[in-house]
């Protein structure tokens, strides 16, 4: 019985746990939490990606912010918060689906989207808010 736990053990998937570690951050994409979101979304344009490990469709989002982040590199910034890790904030910002992706301008809310959301589509309402600014 022994042996046959430790089989099953050894082919679980590491990535399956709800308490694993946020995903690391990336040269474009910067994680953000409770303590620094307000300062960090405070001015100019920001893309925030709300976001958790055992959400399928945000790890399919995951390269597409990552895609945004590039095209709008040095005109606004491109956050992720795991909501998992900030369970105040998504209460908050009224996120009851992931992934969710809001585009913030100077600390507010200026658009939002719930869903598996294409990089084109990201990308016009940063440049929108870039272009009222």
């Amino acid at each position: 019985m022994i042996t046959l736990v430790a089989a099953v053990v050894a082919i679980l998937p590491t990535g399956c746990s709800r308490h694993q570690e946020s995903e690391s951050t990336s040269a474009h994409v910067r994680a953000l939490g409770e303590t620094n979101f307000d300062a960090e979304i405070g001015n100019g344009v920001v893309l925030v990606d709300f976001w958790a490990v055992w959400c399928g469709p945000c790890k399919m989002q995951a390269p597409i912010v990552e895609q945004v982040a590039a095209q709008v590199e040095g005109k606004a910034k491109v956050v992720k918060v795991d909501v998992d890790a900030a369970p105040k904030l998504a209460k908050q910002l009224e996120i009851h689906a992931i992934p969710t992706v809001i585009v913030f301008k100077n600390g507010k809310p200026e658009k939002r989207f719930v869903g598996l959301t294409k990089a084109d589509t990201l990308v016009s309402a940063v440049t929108s808010a870039l272009d009222s600014q």
